[in-house]
C-alpha cells in the first residue's frame, strides 16, 4: 500500500463488514445480566482486524477504520 492510501490499518485491505454487539457495563448492570451498551462493529473481511465504535453512524466508523 502506497502514501496516502486507505485500508485496514493491520493489513491495508479496503472491504469491511459491519455489526453491531451489546455488552453488559458494571455494577448492577453486570450483576442482572442486562446488557446496556451497544457497539458498531468494523471488521475487515480480509485479516478479521476489527475496532469498536459507540455511538456513530455506519458510514463515519467505516471513514475512521480505512483512515
Amino acid at each position: 500500500m502506497e502514501d496516502g492510501e486507505r485500508g485496514c490499518p493491520k493489513c491495508g485491505h479496503t472491504k469491511t463488514e459491519t455489526d453491531k454487539i451489546s455488552t453488559t457495563g458494571g455494577g448492577l448492570s453486570k450483576m442482572f445480566d442486562i446488557q446496556n451498551r451497544s457497539f458498531q462493529v468494523v471488521s475487515c473481511t480480509n485479516c478479521g482486524y476489527s475496532e469498536l465504535y459507540r455511538n456513530q453512524s455506519s458510514g463515519n466508523m467505516i471513514d475512521l477504520f480505512l483512515g
